[in-house]
């Protein structure tokens, strides 16, 4: 299927780009991972019925959509962009009527991702390098606050990985590689096109 037709299966509207003014320009424009490169993701990466996940900068919701109708996962979705916080309510309203779902399995909270308080269920982080570094730091630095104060198994999921994300984690924090999964056909031709998870 192409981006369109998953659309359609989950009743969703996520495909396209933004940019948007400089006042934002720490935090990214918005753009979806592609389907099939969750297809890949999934294929490898395990899930239990009990882990829940945080994708900043959700943008339009695409992930967390994509994880509820396959494996019945609830989660956050954290966007600073009003707009794109608006297309994604509209979307889960879509996505509830097309294929049902519990009105707390997904939620979005409009705000930057440094003023979301980490939740002691959260158990996945997902980026698609959706801001600087420096909120990362600060971003990651709360999921360890967190971890300290309700002990439990984390990862980070990062698509696409910037360098200075990766850097970061390998040099100052405790955070270890699990797995990189490589998304097939792409990554020959970028090297960018992979998964890399972190656990602590």
């Amino acid at each position: 299927m192409n981006e369109h037709e998953y659309d359609h299966l989950l009743g969703i509207e996520t495909t396209g780009t933004q940019d948007w003014s400089l006042h934002l320009a720490q935090y990214h424009p918005y753009e979806a991972t592609p389907y099939q490169a969750l297809d890949a993701l999934f294929h490898e990466y395990e899930w239990t019925n009990k882990d829940r996940l945080v994708d900043y900068g959700c943008g339009k919701g695409r992930l967390l959509f994509y994880l509820h109708h396959r494996f019945g996962l609830s989660g956050t979705g954290i966007e600073v962009n009003k707009k794109r916080c608006d297309e994604a309510e509209t979307n889960l309203l879509r996505y509830r009527e097309k294929n049902g779902g519990n009105p707390v399995d997904i939620q979005f909270k409009c705000c930057p991702a440094e003023a979301y308080k980490v939740d002691s269920r959260d158990h996945r982080f997902y980026f698609f390098n959706p801001f600087a570094v420096h909120i990362f730091k600060k971003v990651v630095g709360q999921i360890l606050t967190s971890l300290k104060q309700h002990p439990r198994s984390v990862d980070l999921i990062l698509y696409y990985p910037s360098s200075d994300y990766l850097e970061f984690l390998d040099t100052h924090t405790p955070f270890d590689i699990l797995q990189e999964i490589r998304v097939a056909d792409w990554y020959e031709q970028n090297e960018n096109e992979r998964f890399v998870i972190y656990r602590l």
